[in-house]
């Protein structure tokens, strides 16, 4: 099992996170996996991971329920260098988790990879891009960035793919 460095304030460690260690990471994940916390199973974790790419790119719209006040302090989170608690829950999933969207794994696995690729694109041609957090609301790309590597590093720990330092 690979220990991930954790470090949210280095750019370029996030970059490497979404182009390859998250990658790397998932290739371990078969549906059989299940979680150390919480009751998600394998494909939805990758569907969820896939969803919140998509919603970083403006492809899905959601709101963001947390008084505009709220989120500025919450937003601090994003800045702070630990990473997501186990129990964190997204307000945006309080009525539960939505249904699968694929076949299996394997399509789940190729949905995923072209989000995380669709972001990355997104963030070199639309750098100043806006896009509402169900939690954060309106954020800028580098703050998607910083959330994704929190995200991701945090469902890893999750189904046991990764050890923290």
């Amino acid at each position: 099992m690979a220990t991930i460095p954790f470090d949210v304030n280095d750019s370029e460690l996030r970059d490497r996170f979404l182009r390859d260690l998250l990658p790397d990471a998932l290739r371990a994940l078969d549906g059989s996996r299940a979680p150390r916390w919480g009751k998600m199973t394998a494909q939805q974790m990758v569907e969820h991971l896939a969803w919140t790419f998509e919603v970083s790119t403006g492809r899905v719209r959601v709101e963001c329920p947390i008084a505009e006040g709220k989120r500025e302090r919450m937003k601090a989170f994003l800045y702070h260098d630990r990473p997501s608690p186990p129990g964190f829950m997204n307000p945006a999933l309080a009525a539960g988790l939505p249904s699968l969207r694929h076949d299996g794994m394997p399509e789940a696995w190729s949905a995923l990879r072209i989000e995380v690729d669709r972001f990355l694109q997104h963030a070199r041609v639309a750098p100043d891009a806006v896009h509402t957090h169900p939690v954060f609301g309106p954020i800028g790309v580098e703050e998607w960035g910083r959330t994704h590597f929190k995200h991701g590093y945090h469902h890893l720990l999750q189904f046991g793919l990764i050890e923290s330092e």
